[in-house]
């Protein structure tokens, strides 16, 4: 299969991109390379033992778009392309309605100017919202509360409508909880440009001596341990829901909406201390108030993807960190 990944040269992309060509898959990357980097291309090129082609383009780019899926001979498209700190989109809301909301219709158009029926979406657990019961499976409601996780709401409302108007249509939209860890080769993992959004970067660069401490939002929340309690799911097993899901859409039609994650919950500090102990690193931190829009605990009901994807999240905490840490080591010493 010809598979086109918008935003490919991003973290999670770029792991899609190595698990889909080990699975004999044609790679096509398509980035603006806003929040990634060339180096990433070259990178992919040892792993793979190949170029993987890349095309530097802006999702909003119709017509580059339709030239990329006409000239690769496209058969789908994995879209992980836009904006995805809930902070900043609350500061720049206008950014991400254009970016990721404008930028999928600019697909969509370019798709079905091509004849090209087959979507992965990257969407996220925040369409949920402040959970009303625990693990989350997908038909608790979706009420997102922010701007960047009502543009995935938006996204995915609009497929299911495409879906509606033209059954032919093969869409699924994977909400995905919280994607940490690195490539086993060391050589791609998570290289947020400026400061990191999610805790597993920050905790990474508090480790090697870029930051001075971690700053933890709440430690007063009804959790074990006060902290906030997460959905953690290595990279490489959400890379491989995605050539899962790849399978799935080959063998049926309609609109699915699958959760990514492990099924379990860890705090900030359980995280904190498995870090310590997969890097041998002390990671000092500071508790402090908590951050607005925060809850107190969001973790997975994954049955789902088990059933149809016939996909377990596999990879422990500890390799989750281990791996982190090996790609922070490997772009330290270049």
């Amino acid at each position: 299969m010809n598979v086109l990944l918008t935003g490919g040269a991003g973290y999670i992309g770029s792991h899609t991109a190595v698990v889909l060509s080990q699975l004999g898959h044609q790679v096509i990357l398509y980035d603006n390379l806003s929040n990634s980097s060339c180096i990433v291309l070259e990178k992919l090129a040892q792993i793979a033992g190949r170029k993987i082609p890349f095309v530097k383009g802006d999702v909003r780019d119709t017509g580059l778009l339709s030239n990329v899926l006409a000239s690769y001979e496209i058969n789908a498209v994995v879209h992980f392309a836009g904006l995805k700190a809930v902070g900043e989109s609350a500061q720049k809301p206008i950014d991400y309605y254009t970016n990721n909301v404008q930028g999928t219709i600019s697909l969509l158009q370019a798709m079905q100017l091509r004849g090209i029926k087959t979507i992965v979406f990257s969407s996220s657990a925040t369409v949920y919202g402040e959970p009303r019961y625990l693990p989350l499976d997908e038909n608790h409601p979706t009420n997102a509360t922010n701007p960047y996780g009502r543009t995935k709401l938006h996204v995915e409302e609009m497929l299911r409508d495409v879906v509606t108007s033209d059954s032919q249509w093969r869409i699924a939209c994977l909400r995905y909880f919280n994607p940490v860890g690195a490539h086993e080769s060391g050589l791609i993992g998570e290289s947020p440009c400026g400061a990191p959004n999610n805790l597993m970067p920050y905790i990474v660069q508090v480790a090697a001596g870029q930051r001075a401490k971690l700053e933890v939002f709440g430690g007063d929340y009804p959790t074990p341990d006060g902290t906030g309690v997460r959905d953690y799911i290595h990279v490489m097993d959400l890379a491989e829901g995605h050539a899962a899901t790849l399978n799935l859409l080959s063998q049926t039609t309609g609109w699915h909406a699958i959760n990514l994650g492990t099924g379990k919950g860890y705090s900030v500090l359980d995280m904190i201390q498995a870090f310590e102990k997969a890097s041998g690193r002390q990671v000092p931190y500071e508790v402090v108030a908590r951050r607005a829009g925060d809850v107190a605990e969001c973790f997975a009901y994954p049955n789902k993807a088990r059933e149809l994807l016939n996909m377990t999240a596999r990879r422990t905490l500890n390799e989750m960190c281990a791996s982190a840490w090996r790609f922070q080591q490997s772009i330290q010493f270049e």
